[in-house]
């Protein structure tokens, strides 16, 4: 079953699929060291647009099998330009697939600093819990404060750094179904 092409709203966002027509504003998200530094186990900038088409194909797939995942474009409201991208999906490690479910962001530095990243993460969060996850987490290099930040305004437990997800050292950041329910009052 194909994934609805508006994932879910926020307040300033629409949460969608990845568009063909977005690959300009992907190649210039993606091509920004100051973006991929942080993703991959080794990390690299887009080179060539071509590589961004890629990437767009790529996140209307993921999900395909299981529309509670995916990789969506976050839309502002007030700009229509694409702030960066959500996703939600099961992690791997070095035995393969996992049941474990991680929530990540990777915005636009013009859209750096105006809470989007917390904005879309909670919307994937709630999302998730309401698909019936259990827990989500989050892995961030140990270095990345701003993102560590985010999982924190998230109310993500800090659970120490792990090297079982892309081989390396990360924090990983935890929330739970029932420690989301508890702290819904609160948001």
């Amino acid at each position: 079953m194909p994934q609805p092409e508006i994932v879910f709203p926020t307040d300033r966002l629409t949460v969608r699929q990845w568009h063909p027509a977005d690959r300009d504003r992907a190649f210039d998200l993606y091509s920004r060291w100051e973006v991929a530094q942080w993703l991959g186990s080794t990390p690299r900038a887009f080179e060539k647009p071509e590589e961004a088409a890629a990437f767009i194909e790529r996140c209307r797939q993921r999900g395909a099998a299981d529309p509670r995942f995916g990789a969506w474009a976050l839309e502002r409201l007030d700009t229509g330009v694409v702030a960066g991208t959500v996703l939600l999906l099961p992690m791997t490690d070095a035995e393969g697939a996992t049941d474990v479910v991680e929530v990540g962001w990777h915005l636009h530095p013009d859209s750096w600093g105006h809470g989007f990243a917390t904005e879309a993460a909670r919307g994937a969060l709630a999302k998730g819990f309401a698909d019936g996850l259990a827990e989500v987490r989050a892995v961030v290099r140990p270095d990345n404060q701003r993102s560590a930040a985010v999982c924190r305004r998230l109310g993500m437990v800090d659970t120490g750094v792990t090297e079982r997800w892309y081989g390396m050292p990360l924090t990983e950041f935890r929330m739970t179904r029932a420690a989301w329910e508890a702290a819904a009052g609160e948001r």
